[in-house]
């Protein structure tokens, strides 16, 4: 690496309100509710906010492992870092790997209803169109990806004011939802909605691998733990806060969407949803505030996802665990500019993929799938870690014993059953990218073992 190069990212950038707001950011409530809530609600009907509760009470174990062993080690790897101290390092190279594929895989269910919300203020009818549609989400990358090299203390401050103002524009449209919903309900309200009772097996592994695409992302506090104020313990605090905020928001939406808008109306809403609902609620030109939260959400949660992308690339290549390569950084913004790269070229090439789907729902739904069947693989693998690194005296503490051993090991083994039990649920393209997306990552492996044995073969460099 040049002299010249910095060798470390740029420390204590940011604090605990930060990684808060980064948190809901990575879960971004708004994309999430207009990219996911028509395909959890075709899932599972009625049932979509007590799909959406009991997988927060999973995430919540996840997010209590990420907060013990974030204070263990904090790393830019994360979930990678950890597994491969605790476990083995090819079970933490396949954890970092999952989280690499399912954040470029994002990189299209990402762009794409940010780049139906610009069509919907151009011209409606281009909405519909997957080739438009992703020319202009391409456009969007392309942006959100030189904002990321720039720098994360820009980065943060386009979050706060991104996150407040999307917050904001969804809980008015809740409060309208309760001061304006039109007679008769179209579901009418009951208990039901949260009773576990309603499901069946196959229904509510459907459902939850649905509902852990909307909580995907807060661990990016874990990512960015490096650039972190108190890095031991400021990203775990700022992940449980974050969790507490979005469950909430998403839960009181879903259940507003329910109320006021009838399932072929969900349906045909598509990744359209939150501008539905607020159509139906709020006088025009107000409903277009549905846009632009989406807009900025799909903008912060694609600053987030590359943020765990590209700390998480180049955390392996400063382990040597990839291509020293990725572990540059650029010399005056100090972030990893060869990893945002590609990243970028990843998405790009996955959206010229995408174009050749027959409709952009089509596109929704398999990379919310995908997603979900890898989050849940890395997430799981988190879990284990802790529970088993935390087990020993864990008997003669009750409280180390149920929030550092129990919840997360359940949480953990609940996440890999859902995600192997809805296989067969999956289409093609589901299956390739979901499980032949993880099982790819044997190539790199074996050719970086490669590299390393050549590297030791040649011993040291004469001084």
């Amino acid at each position: 690496m040049d002299r010249n190069t910095p060798e470390r990212l740029e420390a204590g950038a940011l604090g605990l309100g930060e990684s808060v707001v980064m948190g809901v950011a990575g879960t971004a409530p708004a994309f999430s509710l207009a990219a996911t809530t028509a395909t959890l609600v075709a899932a599972v009907g009625t049932l979509a906010p007590a799909s959406l509760l009991y997988c927060g009470l999973i995430m919540f174990g996840v997010a209590l492992a990420y907060q013990r062993l974030n204070r263990l080690q904090p790393s830019a790897g994360a979930c990678y870092a950890w597994v491969t101290g605790i476990f083995h390092p090819a079970l933490g190279f396949f954890a970092g790997w999952a989280l690499l594929v399912a954040s470029a895989v994002f990189m299209v269910s990402g762009t794409i209803p940010a780049a139906t919300a610009t069509l919907l203020l151009i011209d409606p009818a281009l909405a519909g169109r997957p080739p438009v549609v992703t020319l202009v989400a391409a456009g969007w990358l392309i942006a959100v990806s030189a904002v990321v090299i720039k720098g994360i203390k820009l980065t943060s401050y386009t979050q706060v004011a991104m996150t407040l103002i999307e917050v904001g524009v969804l809980a008015a449209i809740a409060l309208a939802a309760v001061l304006r919903a039109p007679l008769p309900l179209a579901h009418p309200l009951s208990l039901g909605w949260l009773s576990p009772a309603g499901f069946t097996p196959q229904l509510f592994a459907n459902g939850a691998l649905v509902a852990l695409f909307f909580f995907w992302g807060w661990d990016v506090t874990a990512n960015l733990t490096e650039e972190t104020r108190d890095p031991t313990r400021a990203p775990g605090r700022g992940a449980l806060l974050a969790m507490v905020v979005v469950l909430a928001l998403f839960m009181v939406f879903v259940a507003a969407c329910l109320a006021v808008l009838s399932d072929q109306e969900i349906r045909q809403a598509g990744t359209n949803v939150v501008f539905a609902l607020a159509a139906r609620l709020l006088p025009r030109p107000w409903d277009y505030l549905a846009v632009l939260a989406v807009m900025l959400s799909t903008v912060g949660t694609l600053e987030t996802s590359i943020l765990q992308f590209t700390r998480t690339l180049y955390a392996k290549g400063r382990d040597g665990l990839l291509h020293p390569r990725y572990a540059e950084l650029h010399r005056t913004w100090r972030t990893p500019w060869v990893a945002t790269v590609v990243i970028a070229a990843l998405g790009l090439l996955l959206l010229a993929l995408s174009a050749r789907f027959a409709s952009v729902g089509q596109i929704i739904q398999d990379s919310v799938n995908s997603i979900g069947f890898q989050v849940a693989f890395y997430y799981g693998l988190a879990g284990f870690a802790c529970a088993w690194h935390s087990r020993h005296g864990a008997a003669r503490a009750p409280a180390r014993l149920l929030l550092l051993v129990l919840w997360p090991a359940c949480s953990a083994a609940f996440l890999w059953f859902i995600a192997l039990y809805s296989i067969p649920s999956f289409d093609l393209p589901t299956r390739v990218i979901g499980l032949g997306g993880i099982a790819a990552g044997v190539v790199p492996f074996l050719l970086n073992r490669r590299r390393q044995l050549a590297a030791s073969a040649e011993g040291p460099a004469p001084g």
